[in-house]
């Protein structure tokens, strides 16, 4: 099962888009093997034995022969922090804006999604600080807050360049998320000289404050991990700086990409260490793997 933008209708809203996006992995869910998962996306949970019947969905009940509870918002207490890295380098590529778009659109399906289960959920946008951080809530206004601002970012003309301090801004998130929540970070991690210690140790903070993490680390697999361009010179723009340089890719191939796949190894080592779910995400794949990996957290979680 693979859900990609192209399969969807995208005329309308982000929102739009987003509950087309989630649809489109329900029914996916309901002919996969994940089938179980699909109980979480309706608001009744079923009944346990024990339970009082006072929120019994009788009518649902008179359809399915099954017995439903009613899930009201006071019962709900997943709170989720959506962190979406704007740095320059997520406009890759520069004509598509690729890793910003996918980010955008994964995010917006889980807010979606968060809202249609009645739980809370807040924005942080950042680049090298934080640009815009929301209140965690699960009100409809908030919601349509949070796709206004989503759409705002995705329709930006912007061209400033912009940096990455991902350590710094895990930091800020930690301290700013008082009560314990699930911290769901789209980046491509390219930190720009920042100390990989110091990326670690903001995801320990993160941990140590009892959030739940998951990190989608956005690349485009075919020519930012496994450098495939074809033999001819081409000039190379680092899009956080600035710097330009022209070279015949098979001339660093194999340098540039044992030592991205170190680093890869390094940081997927030290998230599996502290028990935060790595998902290696290809801007080229659809986006059933970004609802998957949450619906797998969040049953982890109860």
């Amino acid at each position: 099962m693979n859900i990609r933008i192209e399969d969807i209708k995208l005329s309308g809203s982000l929102e739009l888009l987003a509950k087309q996006l989630v649809e489109g992995f329900i029914t996916g869910l309901h002919k996969s093997p994940y089938h179980g998962f699909s109980v979480e996306f309706a608001e009744h949970r079923l009944y346990n034995e024990g339970q009082s019947t006072r929120h019994i969905d009788w009518k649902v009940f008179a359809r399915t022969d099954r017995l439903y509870t009613k899930q009201f918002e006071e019962e709900t207490n997943l709170r989720c922090v959506i962190a979406i890295d704007c740095s320059s380098s997520m406009n890759y590529p520069l004509d598509t804006k690729a890793k910003l778009k996918f980010s955008i659109y994964s995010a917006s399906a889980l807010a979606y999604l968060l809202n249609k289960q009645r739980d809370a959920v807040g924005l942080c946008l950042f680049s090298d600080s934080i640009e815009e951080f929301t209140q965690i809530r699960s009100t409809g206004s908030h919601i349509n807050k949070l796709f206004t601002t989503l759409e705002k970012k995705l329709k930006s003309t912007e061209i400033k360049q912009k940096t990455t301090s991902v350590a710094k801004v895990l930091h800020e998130i930690a301290e700013k998320t008082h009560r314990r929540s699930l911290v769901v970070l789209f980046s491509d991690m390219f930190e720009g000289g920042e100390d990989d210690a110091e990326i670690f140790k903001a995801l320990q903070h993160l941990k140590h404050n009892k959030h739940e993490v998951i990190l989608f680390h956005v690349t485009d697999h075919d020519t930012e991990l496994d450098f495939k361009f074809s033999e001819r010179p081409y000039e190379f723009i680092d899009l956080e700086s600035g710097e330009k340089l022209l070279l015949n890719p098979t001339e660093i191939k194999d340098q540039f990409t044992r030592q991205l796949k170190e680093y890869n190894q390094s940081l997927k080592m030290k998230c599996n260490q502290l028990k935060i779910d790595f998902i290696s995400a290809n801007i080229q794949d659809g986006y059933f793997e970004v609802l998957q990996a949450y619906m797998i957290k969040r049953s982890k979680m109860k």
